[in-house]
């Protein structure tokens, strides 16, 4: 994370000079001192707002991980290359690809996936869990109290915009909102003319967006999102890139093919939040070390809802999720990403661990509905700065996973 939220102190031009002052987006300092009232205890029926065994009461200000436990993995060294690469690749290719609300939005909406098990909501939650870690943001109902939540989410609203004005002409599924808001009854049925409290619109009921009309509005993103994602991408510039350097930039368009590990999960077989790291070749002995982990692809983070989706069929069962392959791919040595290639690489040494929230392993055995499979697709390059590639249907490789424990087999259904 930036220095500016990792300090506890800042330095201020004041009007009697520079000042150190209290960095208000470090911590926030409870007033007063938090009771076992408001922080309930990691126990019994509060089992979901707690992700380690120690109680939120004990700390006076909001924290990211308790002292005596791992480091923060959004605090700790910089992340290694590969898995860095798969967080930008992440957005880039939900942004580009995914049209559909329902599956752009939430980790359990089930249709119209077709392959893509990204979501916003995936993003969303990896944030909360990785700098939470055991702490208030990593705990929804008690994150607003890290003031790292509020930039989050700030940025969260700006990815939405942009999908929005991507696709201004997608529709949103009726769905339950099993769990409510503050202004929303649990069980509500939520759709189109449901009222996003506080927000409205102006009296003509119409959100006017930078002044231009919808078409020009979808133009600009693209081309904005291009020039930050995929700046060689055009079919012009792509025949000049086409050194080894500029294919690690990950341009989608320099590239012909897209490559992505898939992972699902049943809710009725978790207990407890959990990562999934991926790696290309054999993980390091020390589990407290995968999150830094040279050859680390990416990692998943899974939100467990089982207790909930128990009390409320309204639930999602199936949790989906993704991680992008290309990097790891191509540092391994592997300029073309034609299958031929790519399926021996992956099927001898594409691996996969689970991690708790405090570090420790987790017995894959244990998530007995976890599935884990490679999915592949075409990649043409753009025409213009303001479109986007052209995808080719996502492809099942099962031979990559079949065997491995978690992995998908012959006979799964990837779906």
């Amino acid at each position: 994370m930036p220095p500016e939220v990792n300090a506890p102190t800042i330095y201020i031009n004041g009007p009697t000079g520079i000042l150190n002052a209290i960095n208000p987006l470090y911590n926030y300092t409870f007033h007063p001192q938090p009771s076992d009232a408001d922080f309930p205890p990691s126990v019994g029926s509060h089992w979901w707002l707690l992700m380690c065994d120690y109680e939120l009461e004990w700390w006076n200000a909001s924290i990211i991980v308790p002292q005596y436990s791992a480091v923060p993995k959004c605090c700790g060294p910089e992340p290694t290359g590969s898995c860095k690469h798969a967080t930008a690749s992440k957005w880039r290719s939900l942004i580009t690809q995914q049209s559909q609300y329902g599956p752009f939005s939430n980790m359990g909406f089930s249709d119209e996936r077709g392959g893509h098990y990204n979501s916003i909501e995936n993003m969303h939650n990896g944030i909360h869990m990785l700098v939470g870690n055991g702490g208030h943001m990593g705990n929804i109902p008690y994150s607003s109290f890290d003031p790292i939540f509020w930039l989050h989410h700030a940025n969260v609203d700006r990815l939405f915009a942009l999908w929005q004005a991507i696709y201004p002409n997608a529709t949103v599924t009726p769905q339950v909102n099993a769990i409510g808001t503050f202004t929303v009854d649990p069980g509500t049925t939520e759709d189109i003319n449901t009222q996003l409290s506080p927000f409205h619109s102006d009296d003509s009921g119409q959100i006017v967006d930078w002044d231009v009309d919808s078409s020009q509005l979808t133009s600009n993103v693209k081309a904005r999102l291009n020039s930050l994602y995929d700046p060689s991408g055009s079919t012009s510039q792509r025949a000049r890139s086409t050194s080894a350097s500029n294919n690690l930039q990950l341009s989608p368009s320099s590239m012909n093919a897209q490559w992505f590990a898939n992972i699902r999960v049943q809710v009725s077989s978790m207990t407890s939040p959990f990562f999934v790291h991926l790696f290309l070749g054999d993980p390091p002995a020390d589990a407290g070390t995968w999150s830094f982990a040279p050859n680390l692809v990416g990692s998943h983070s899974v939100v467990d809802t089982s207790r909930l989706s128990a009390a409320n069929s309204d639930i999602p069962t199936t949790l989906f999720g993704q991680v992008p392959l290309n990097h790891a791919i191509l540092v391994a040595g592997n300029s073309d990403l034609a299958p031929s290639n790519v399926v021996p690489l992956l099927t001898s040494q594409l691996k996969w661990r689970l991690q708790n929230t405090d570090d420790s392993p987790l017995d894959i055995g244990r998530v007995s509905s976890l599935k884990v499979h490679v999915v592949g697709q075409a990649v043409k390059a753009r025409a213009t700065d303001d479109e986007f590639p052209e995808y080719g249907p996502m492809q099942v490789y099962k031979e990559i996973t079949v065997g491995k424990a978690g992995g998908l087999g012959v006979d799964d259904d990837p779906d």
